[in-house]
């Protein structure tokens, strides 16, 4: 089994990735500095968000899956979603980012 990155300070390096790249970012919900999930919130204003939540294969790699659906949703249907998941996990992170395309700041898969 590999050694897992705290939450926190994954987060912290996606924000210095973002802020490297001058993509908008903010967390908006703060969790469990340990092992806290975490969901992305991918806002691509007029297109609309995508929400990827973080997902281990049976191998315990990371990878992620798009939570609200493979197209782009509206934003009060992200937040709904997001909304329903805090309330189910309160140590779980949210982290919005102010762009459509995460291939920007996220090396890791995404599962269709």
């Amino acid at each position: 089994m590999e050694a897992r990155l705290k939450s926190g300070i994954w987060v912290k390096s996606l924000i210095r990735r973002c802020d490297i790249a001058a993509i908008g970012v903010a967390v908006i919900a703060r969790g469990d500095g340990d092992a806290g999930a975490i969901l992305l919130k991918l806002n691509g204003r007029d297109s609309g968000c995508t929400v990827l939540a973080q997902a281990r294969r049976p191998d315990g790699t990371l990878v992620w899956m798009r939570a609200t659906g493979a197209d782009p949703v509206a934003e009060a249907d992200a937040d709904a979603y997001i909304a329903r998941q805090r309330g189910r996990d309160p140590d779980l992170w949210v982290v919005e980012i102010d762009s459509a395309a995460p291939d920007a700041v996220i090396d890791t898969p995404i599962l269709s």
